[in-house]
């Protein structure tokens, strides 16, 4: 089975939005803007790393390059059967599995963003990655270092997070240390998230978190604070209420995940900082990524490969890599330009029809398989119009 994996802060760099510019999926940026009310294509073209390392930008911006490669898989026909997503990437999960819609999602990210700025800016904090030592040595380093400093992320083996105030996470490192640690490594963020220094911030948002509607994913979303599967709608209520003070069991998330039948994670957004997790804890399972639109093909053609592992094919969408789903731009009622297509090749920009007044365009040339909407039905945004098969 597949996974759709989001990434989190701290995986942002300048101008990572570029790529995506003339991608059709880049509409939704227009959409995202008027729901933050502001600029999210200066974030994600404009802003430098300085910009970038303020919460307040780095949550929003790594959010929507999330959304826009979601977008573009979809658009292309890749599908999953399972959402996970690591600290702000849960929020990404839980728009992308349909359990808050996109205008709110924006709406929650921007306030979490904003919230976690101040709270960080009320009380220091940092935080640091302990590496090479196991998660029970590094609880016990925080415990022994006696102060304001906890396990934040359980990322993956021999990769834990800690944070709290800045004397004792140097304290506990330096106990880690002691412990055995191979490295400890300071990380370039403004707070201490995942600890009870974001109390602020929890009460903030839960204020957002409860006025939003929630309801049922469309597969199973992985939280968090529990590394659970969920399937319902108004438990995410309290599990993201708990979020900001509770530790990312990621590691436990992706063992979860593979006990559950999932055997490939594909990260949508920008870096490859859960690929390589993924890699470390789930060495048998296939870990891809897209952050850009020329990953697409090569996760098409990996997924056209054999299955990972026995017993069928993936669940999910494993097209052939010569295959292609065009799908609608806009939600409207479908009306093809010419019948007589099926069958016959087409190149790159042919018009197929319209969706309303939105003409519906192949960005591929090849041959037209088949038409998976009629004339005159009704269709939503990103809804398959045609299966093509590419030169």
């Amino acid at each position: 089975m597949i996974c759709f994996t989001y990434p989190g802060q701290g995986s942002q760099k300048a101008g990572m939005g570029s790529a995506w510019v003339d991608h059709p999926s880049w509409e939704l940026v227009a959409e995202a803007s008027e729901a933050a009310g502001r600029d999210v294509g200066q974030l994600l073209l404009d802003a430098d790393d300085d910009d970038l390392r303020h919460t307040r930008n780095s949550q929003l911006a790594t959010f929507m390059v999330s959304m826009i490669a979601l977008d573009a898989v979809t658009r292309v026909g890749i599908e999953t059967a399972g959402h996970a997503g690591h600290s702000l990437g849960e929020y990404s999960a839980l728009v992308a599995a349909g359990v808050v819609d996109f205008y709110d999602g924006v709406r929650l990210v921007s306030e979490r963003g904003e919230a976690m700025q101040v709270a960080a800016e009320e009380q220091e904090g940092t935080m640091a990655a302990v590496m090479g030592l196991d998660d029970d040595l590094v609880e016990q380093a925080c415990e022994q270092a006696d102060g304001d400093v906890w396990v934040a992320n359980y990322n993956a083996p021999g990769q834990v997070v800690i944070a709290g105030a800045p004397s004792m996470v140097e304290a506990a490192g330096t106990i880690a240390k002691d412990l055995g640690a191979k490295r400890v490594m300071a990380l370039p963020v403004g707070g201490a998230f995942h600890t009870p220094f974001m109390a602020s911030a929890r009460d903030r948002l839960s204020k957002a978190v409860d006025k939003t509607e929630f309801r049922v994913p469309d597969h199973p979303v992985y939280a968090n604070v529990d590394a659970a599967a969920h399937t319902g709608a108004h438990t995410w209520i309290d599990l993201l209420n708990s979020q900001l003070t509770s530790p990312v069991r990621w590691r436990q998330s992706v063992h979860n995940m593979c006990d559950d039948g999932f055997t490939t994670f594909v990260e949508l957004g920008p870096g490859a900082v859960l690929t390589g997790t993924v890699k470390r804890t789930a060495k048998d399972c296939q870990s891809l990524k897209v952050n850009a639109p020329a990953d697409i093909d090569a996760v098409l053609e990996a997924l056209a490969g054999p299955p990972v592992a026995a017993g069928g094919p993936l669940e999910g969408e494993a097209l052939f890599a010569t295959e292609r789903l065009v799908v609608s731009p806009a939600a409207g009622v479908f009306q093809p330009t010419d019948d007589n297509l099926l069958g016959s090749g087409v190149p790159a920009g042919q018009l197929l029809g319209h969706v309303g007044d939105t003409e519906v365009r192949t960005p591929w040339a090849g041959v037209i398989m088949g038409f998976l909407a009629v004339d005159g039905e009704r269709v939503t945004a990103s809804q398959p119009i045609a299966w093509l098969r590419t030169n």
